[in-house]
């Protein structure tokens, strides 16, 4: 009987998060907000630490390509939602549901180790100050987040090929927002468990790998921390640290959960939900995370939107 009810898809249809059709204007006007304050807040903060000389530094030379992954896996997912949101679940072509898992997962695989590297900036900084401009030079820079990008796009291709050998569905309905793999696996008729044995693996490895840098450096932050003499500038190495651990807790721990751990028959529904954090509110959160908590970034802004008055208080 299940063979019967096998065939080839040639498009997915995604439920999206509810079938309430009376939650259809409140979710669209909702997400649609949530993902202009995401394009605003992380577009802007690029412009802003690019356009200000005193935030050109190795720290916000990766805080800028954080929001551009922030800014690339929303958009990759909130304009189709919406979408599907007014036109009623319109159907996504294979092809096209293949390549949203694709760019998304390169990014989201970008994004952790993108993080990890930060921590690594903040240990450098804070445990070896003097030495900080020569080891974190611009071209050490750029080979790791070359590196991010890299490990981003090969992860996702190694998901996207064995995605491709599934040769026929159960159905064609995703119950979920976007083209993810686990409710896509789900849908299989063949075996997939080596996709999800693979799927398991990679993130494990991703995550437990980037959270010892991570542990790591801000063990050393800590210890360097409580060497310190001055009170105000053990609060000042906290503060340089607070906006980065925040964003790693947030985005790490609904990592852990969706991906990290054994998918069990009825987890689809609670997955759906955990990942509109951080597909969609997280992108949000991190540019007000950041520039919140950032005097550097506060007085850039200042500057960039009257530098007459900024002159004047410097001056005085």
């Amino acid at each position: 009987m299940m063979e019967e009810n096998c065939t080839t898809v040639t498009e997915f249809l995604l439920l999206g998060l509810s079938g309430i059709p009376e939650l259809r204007v409140f979710l669209f006007l909702f997400f649609l907000l949530i993902y202009s304050i995401t394009v605003f807040g992380n577009l802007g903060m690029i412009v802003v630490i690019q356009l200000s000389s005193q935030l050109h530094t190795p720290m916000y030379f990766f805080l800028s390509h954080l929001s551009f992954v922030d800014f690339c896996y929303s958009t990759i997912i909130v304009p189709k939602m919406l979408d599907n949101i007014i036109s009623k679940h319109k159907p996504t072509s294979f092809v096209g549901c293949i390549i949203q898992f694709y760019l998304f997962c390169t990014c989201v695989v970008t994004e952790v180790i993108l993080l990890a590297v930060m921590a690594y900036d903040r240990f450098v900084a804070i445990c070896k100050p003097l030495l900080y401009m020569v080891i974190m030079s611009q071209k050490f820079c750029v080979e790791l987040v070359s590196g991010c990008y890299l490990c981003g796009a090969v992860c996702s291709l190694i998901h996207t090929c064995l995605t491709l050998e599934i040769p026929s569905y159960r159905s064609n309905v995703i119950n979920h927002f976007f083209c993810d793999l686990p409710p896509l696996l789900s849908l299989a008729c063949s075996d997939v468990s080596m996709n999800k044995l693979l799927l398991y693996i990679v993130a494990s490895f991703n995550e437990i790998s980037t959270m010892v840098i991570i542990f790591t450096s801000y063990l050393f932050i800590l210890i360097t921390i409580l060497r310190m003499r001055s009170a105000e500038g053990r609060l000042k190495a906290f503060s340089t640290c607070a906006s980065h651990l925040t964003a790693i807790i947030v985005f790490h721990g609904t990592i852990l959960f969706i991906y990290c751990r054994p998918s069990s028959g009825n987890s689809l529904d609670t997955d759906k939900i955990a990942t509109v954090f951080y597909t969609i509110v997280i992108p949000m959160l991190n540019p007000l995370i950041y520039s919140l908590r950032n005097k550097d970034v506060k007085e850039a802004l200042k500057e960039m939107v009257d530098p007459k008055l900024f002159s004047k208080g410097a001056l005085s």
